[in-house]
């Protein structure tokens, strides 16, 4: 089990529950049949009349998937059902903006997704603006650098959703110190953070976070902020993750600084832990982890690393060493943007 985190990450809010309810009143209508279901959709699409001439395709795009409640990975597989290959990550793409529909094909595709969707037919492809230029539309600085290490569809840009784009660029991160503490029976059971940020720009007042494990059964028991205020505290069972917004309790000039410092009691998992990462998509001045073992359950080595990316392999790999409290650490300067990480072994044998 891992926990990978990142400064300033959130995730969907409470209301998730209601949005998941309609997705259920739209499951329902879809098995009805009646009529009433094209006047929903052509309803949804009239209040999504208020976007931007370029916007508007990619906003009646995601919310008709959201009102059907259809994966991308599920409309791939419809599209491809009917003789149409579109990519996930073609799909993701159209879905934020990023890219259009243009080419033949790709307009059959938008047809068949508006049967898919239960939409009027040329709801969507109505919405198609002009031609752009060739290439793909350059992602906001924020979702691009996350992109960079997270790469396509990640398990963060699923959770974040519209958030994922503009998430958290009032506020970059300088140090970071995780302290990580391992149970009796080798999983986690605390993980607690110290953050220091900058303002990128005045009036940022609060930062999202994000914690996600690799054990569904690893999930948080009680948090606690000792420096900042905790607005919002929301957990996904389903993507594993956690999502804190901490308010700075006031606002901040351009270039000033906050910490905010927040532990999360986690349940034991199923099986020991084997790792923990920390993402950043941008430089830090140093990053500190220290991981601390309960002395039932000692490691017989323990390693540090680095990957480019998210589910990358691991290089720049190090060995090292224990001290008398039964912990370790890495402390790295000048962290470029990927993924830092430290890594030990338990010993199986008899």
């Amino acid at each position: 089990m891992s926990s990978r985190t990142e400064p300033c990450v959130g995730l969907p809010d409470a209301g998730a529950t209601e949005r998941a309810a309609g997705m259920e009143r739209a499951g329902d209508m879809e098995r009805a049949g009646d009529t009433e279901r094209a006047a929903a959709s052509r309803g949804a699409l009239e209040i999504d009349g208020a976007a931007t001439e370029a916007d508007a395709f990619p906003a009646a795009l995601r919310e008709a998937l959201g009102r059907r409640g259809l994966s991308l990975e599920r409309v791939s597989e419809r599209l491809r059902a009917r003789g149409i290959g579109v990519s996930q990550a073609t799909l993701s793409s159209w879905q934020r903006g990023r890219s259009q529909p243009e080419r033949a094909r790709s307009l059959r595709a938008v047809e068949v997704l508006e049967e898919i969707l239960d939409l009027p037919g040329g709801a969507l492809r109505s919405l198609l603006g002009p031609r752009r230029p060739r290439g793909r539309v350059a992602p906001a600085r924020g979702e691009g650098a996350a992109l960079q290490v997270l790469g396509e569809d990640s398990v963060v840009e699923k959770a974040l959703g519209e958030r994922f784009r503009h998430f958290n660029q009032e506020t970059g991160s300088l140090l970071i110190h995780d302290v990580v503490t391992l149970g009796a029976s080798g999983t986690l059971s605390n993980l607690t953070t110290t953050n220091v940020l900058r303002a990128n720009r005045a009036g940022a007042d609060r930062a999202l976070f994000v914690l996600s494990f690799d054990d569904e059964q690893a999930e948080p028991l009680d948090i606690r902020v000792t420096s900042g205020r905790l607005g919002e505290a929301t957990y996904l069972k389903g993507l594993k993750s956690l999502v804190l917004e901490i308010h700075f309790g006031r606002e901040l000039a351009k270039l000033d600084t906050t910490v905010v410092s927040y532990a999360v009691d986690v349940s034991p998992s199923r099986e020991p832990a084997t790792h923990y990462e920390r993402w950043s998509r941008a430089n830090l001045h140093e990053y500190l982890q220290q991981v601390f073992f309960h002395p039932d359950a000692l490691p017989s080595g323990c390693r540090r690393y680095f990957r480019d990316q998210v589910g990358s392999p691991p290089r720049a790999q190090r060995r090292l060493s224990m001290n008398d409290s039964h912990s370790t650490h890495v402390l790295a300067s000048r962290c470029k943007p990927g993924v830092h990480g430290v890594a030990w072994d338990f010993d199986t044998g008899e």
